[in-house]
């Protein structure tokens, strides 16, 4: 490893003065060899300035730069084949994961309609409340391998193994390979990165899409060509297209950074900014532009709208409402609050460290932030376009922004949603780790490298204390290990480089042990449900709401702890189950499938003795069971009708979706609180014969969404069909024939 100053860009407009000594410093070697110029100075050839035949591919890509040790490509390499196989490690355990994502896939495997609008089935009643963009991927798996788990979850493993590269490359090219893979470690090991690169939620495209676009970035900083800035609009508007307005949270801080930092005159810094902006409305706005426009009639409804339109569930209920509480047709009905204990937790500048969020994502905060504070301050004296400084930036900004908006959002708030954080997170520290070596022969770089190394010994101890029957005698390890590394660390600039590598090594291990611990838990236990947690049971607790106090935790459980207190799932109201089966993480609650269903999937909660995740709770958080009988029922003669069965909520609709291969209507969307399909709809499809049965919720008329409201149109059909069609009961299960109707 050697030390260097940024460095100029060849002659021409897009040229910076390099930083002075005391400006700029970053680890590594030149990033690309000096290529030989023609006659007329243009580059020449890319052979190798030796004249020597070019090495083979195979031995390039193991070997790597010219100018790395020769560990550094084997070692990054390493990193991603021992991701992979941790990230694939019994990976059908979990199932259908997220039954209502998994039939939005098998819909989209069956329909290419279904494919583009993302629609819960393959008849194209009404779509999820996300754009379609992460469910692509997964739906051309299925379609290539078909529907099991893991063609639905091996591409988000991919995401994941994506996501860790990216990382890697984001810190090699401004400091070590070291560093890189420091970054890359930590953020496979992250608990909650562990959870949902291995499940089927939107989040895994938008933390892969995310870091790329902050790669981009930093990579426009280094030259200031307009390229790089656009590709990272176009990150950032794939990523809205997987997950709507949480992709712009990081804009603020990338916008700013490169329109002072740039290397380029600031007309052009204004001129890169928009066209960047240009190309993130365009990769962004055609699906929404295309779905916009087409007829409603002919297109499935927006679910999670109130009226159709996905502007509004854009700015509505995934937007503005997040922030302040204000979902319209959300669970409880919306009016979430603004601060404090609120329906989904407690907000405030701690709230990632505390019980409910600190096991998920926070085993490196401080450290991050102390060498977040520790990289700025040792390139205060760069120039403008400082490279490393702009680095800091970049990703710390990103840290920063997300963090901030998700400690005071008062809207639905779920604890994998910081996920999102774990790559810039990553990053800091080994770009923070990384720097200070370089600089541990000066005090303040070797006292500010072993304070976060105790902040991350010290906190890891706090964090393994609160689950104090999960492995005890950890958390001193981890406690010792990081004070006696810290003092090591103090001196690292005096002592033989091998005693100092021993240190850094031990701090590193402390560090990584408790987060480490937590995400080998997470790898043994399947998660299924709308609500999933990581580590070990117990290690998250979400609390406040309606329902009282905070509930006791198997996996995720759903605010309001005081109603359903054994599973950990009270749910405000205290909503009954569907089919006769209670929620929580039972035998009862599942994938809605057994183990000799679907090609011998992993069946339901039973099956490996009790999955982790949110519970049934009237089939929100997860569908319901079904049985062979239940099954062979709708199965008879489905194929004579667009839908196989209609059933108030998406889980419980998605249950029997999967079961079967059949379309089911998911009435009222996720929550049942959409208005959809009207009672004037669904009375034509039933006089049409397009619906063969209706899956009865057991809510005694409310319908099973969330709102409970007698007038709902979920309530409005429900109660219509109890009043004239026949009921036919299978096991536990009831069901309404809406081909024949009573004597009445």
């Amino acid at each position: 490893m050697t030390t260097h100053t940024d460095r100029p860009t060849p002659p021409g407009p897009t040229a910076w003065d390099p930083p002075t000594a005391s400006g700029d410093t970053a680890v590594q070697a030149p990033m690309t060899p000096t290529r030989p110029t023609g006659p007329t100075g243009s580059p020449g050839p890319a052979a190798p300035e030796s004249g020597e035949p070019r090495q083979p591919v195979v031995r390039r890509l193991w070997r790597g730069r010219p100018e790395d040790p020769r560990w550094a490509r084997p070692a990054f390499l390493g990193l991603l084949l021992a991701t992979t196989l941790l990230y694939l490690y019994d990976l059908s355990a979990s199932g259908y994961a997220n039954s209502f994502y998994s039939a939005a896939v098998q819909a989209g495997s069956q329909s290419w309609k279904a494919f583009f609008f993302g629609s819960l089935d393959a008849s194209n009643a009404i779509t999820v409340d996300k754009p379609p963009a992460s469910l692509w991927p997964m739906e051309l798996s299925v379609r290539i391998f078909g529907l099991n788990s893991w063609a639905i979850l091996a591409p988000e493993v991919l995401m994941g193994v994506g996501t860790v590269a990216v990382v890697y490359a984001s810190v090699r090219r401004r400091f070590s390979p070291a560093a890189g893979l420091i970054a890359g470690g930590a953020l496979a090991l992250t608990p909650v990165a562990a959870l949902m690169f291995r499940f089927n939620n939107p989040d895994a495209m938008l933390a892969l899409l995310m870091a790329l676009a902050c790669y981009l970035v930093v990579r426009a900083l280094e030259d200031g060509r307009t390229k790089w800035l656009v590709w990272a609009g176009v990150a950032i508007g794939f990523a809205f297209l997987a997950k709507t307005l949480q992709a712009f949270l990081i804009l603020p801080p990338l916008a700013i950074v490169y329109a002072v930092c740039a290397p380029v005159p600031v007309r052009r810094r204004l001129g890169q900014l928009a066209a960047a902006t240009l190309a993130l409305v365009v990769s962004g706005g055609w699906w929404v532009a295309i779905v916009e426009l087409w007829p409603a009639s002919s297109r499935p409804y927006i679910g999670g709208s109130q009226n159709n339109s996905f502007l509004e569930l854009t700015f509505g209920y995934n937007g503005l409402g997040r922030l302040n509480g204000e979902e319209t047709g959300s669970v409880g009905g919306g009016g979430g609050g603004g601060g404090g204990t609120g329906q989904w937790g407690e907000t405030g500048w701690d709230r990632m460290f505390n019980s409910e969020i600190g096991g998920q994502i926070s085993w490196l905060l401080p450290a991050a932030l102390i060498l977040l504070v520790a990289g700025l301050w040792a390139t205060r004296k760069a120039r403008r376009t400082s490279v490393t400084r702009g680095a800091f930036l970049v990703w710390g900004g990103s840290l920063l922004m997300t963090m901030a908006v998700f400690s005071y959002m008062a809207g639905i708030f779920h604890q994998y949603y910081t996920v999102a954080l774990a790559p810039y997170l990553a990053v800091v520290i080994g770009m923070g780790a990384g720097l200070l070596w370089e600089k541990r022969a000066e005090m303040w770089a070797s006292l500010t490298l072993a304070a976060s190394v105790v902040a991350a010994a010290s906190w890891g101890y706090v964090l393994l204390d609160r689950t104090s029957d999960y492995l005890p005698w950890l958390k001193w390890l981890v406690l010792t290990g990081g004070l006696v590394a810290a003092l090591g660390l103090i001196f690292a600039g005096r002592l033989d480089r091998r005693l100092a590598l021993a240190a850094a090594s031990l701090g590193l291990v402390a560090a990584l042990a408790g987060p480490t611990a937590y995400t080998l838990s997470t790898l043994q236990e399947g998660h299924t449900g709308s609500i999933v947690t990581a580590g070990p049971a117990g290690a998250s607790m979400m609390g406040g709401g309606p329902g009282g106090g905070r509930g006791g935790m198997g996996g995720g459980g759903f605010p309001g702890g005081g109603q359903n207190q054994q599973n950990g799932n009270g749910f405000p109201g205290g909503m009954p189950g569907q089919n006769g089966t209670s929620p929580g993480n039972g035998t009862s609650q599942g994938n809605g499938t057994t183990q000799n269903q679907q090609g011998g999937m992993p069946g339901a909660m039973g099956e490996r003795g009790g999955m982790r995740g949110g519970g049934g709770v009237g089939g929100l958080l997860n569908g319901a069971s079904v049985t062979d009988e239940a099954k062979k029922l709708l199965e008879t003669d489905a194929d004579r009708y667009t839908w196989a069965a209609a059933a108030i909520g998406a889980q419980n609709a998605a249950s029997y979706q999967l079961a079967t291969g059949d379309p089911v209507m998911a009435i009222g969307g996720f929550n049942g609180t959409d208005p959809s399909p009207t009672l004037a709809e669904f009375k034509e499809y039933v006089a049409d014969g397009r619906i063969h049965y209706f899956i009865s919720s057991g809510s005694g008329g409310s319908g099973g969404g969330t709102g409970g409201s007698s007038t709902g149109t979920s309530s409005q059909i429900t109660s219509w069909i109890e009043a004239n069609f026949k009921k036919v009961t299978v096991g536990s299960a009831t069901f309404y024939d809406l081909t024949q109707k009573t004597s009445g």
